[in-house]
């Protein structure tokens, strides 16, 4: 999958993978986590998701990647925010007090950046990407963020070969992979949602849940 078939997508504005509101399983979930105030959370494939917004709400110093910056721009100008903004290696910089968003690939950040990150929220970024990529996805952001790393992941699960991705559908032993990376991972919750998305079963889909993992890096 091209980095210009998302690109596209944001020009069309065919994005419907974007939430009106914040992600009820965020916050029911992420309180487990017990973060302590100032903690700095990463947000990768960010898109404009309020979730981040949420997320700073709690304290956090929030860190999204998003490689549109059309994407970028939406979620500070629909939030009434003018951003500083500087380059680097990783980057277009986009900052607003506790929020700072990169626009650029999420595949190039390196350890250094994430040095300090002590939790990850992935809810549209792994079913994003089809197999190849998550195997990519998951050896570079996963693997490069620091030991002791507090994460929640919300996952689809549908027979995949019912409808064509993205979203994809991501099973649990694939999520489990992540142990090999050091992650422990565990099942919080699985939910049936076929009922609350028409689209999926217009497509032929016969059975949708989601899925939400709380991971913990070493």
């Amino acid at each position: 999958m091209h980095p210009d078939f998302w690109l596209q997508r944001w020009h069309d504005g065919q994005i419907g993978f974007h939430r009106n509101e914040v992600m009820p399983l965020l916050q029911k979930h992420w309180p487990d986590l017990q973060l302590p105030t100032g903690s700095r959370v990463l947000v990768p494939l960010c898109g404009k998701t309020l979730d981040i917004h949420w997320l700073a709400a709690q304290g956090h110093r929030v860190l999204g990647v998003e490689l549109s910056s059309l994407a970028v721009e939406q979620f500070f100008a629909e939030a009434g925010l003018t951003p500083q903004r500087h380059r680097s290696a990783s980057g277009e910089h986009y900052v607003a007090g506790p929020i700072e968003i990169i626009c650029g690939d999420a595949f190039a950040l390196d350890a250094t950046l994430l040095s300090d990150i002590a939790a990850l929220y992935d809810r549209a970024a792994l079913i994003a990407l089809p197999p190849a990529l998550r195997e990519r996805y998951r050896d570079t952001v996963y693997a490069r963020v620091p030991q002791g790393c507090q994460g929640v992941l919300i996952t689809l699960e549908y027979p995949q070969d019912e409808k064509q991705g993205p979203p994809f559908s991501v099973e649990q032993p694939e999520v489990e992979q992540l142990s090999r990376l050091g992650w422990k991972v565990q099942l919080e919750e699985r939910r049936d949602i076929l009922d609350q998305q028409p689209d999926f079963r217009a497509q032929g889909v016969s059975a949708l849940s989601t899925a939400v993992y709380r991971l913990l890096h070493g």
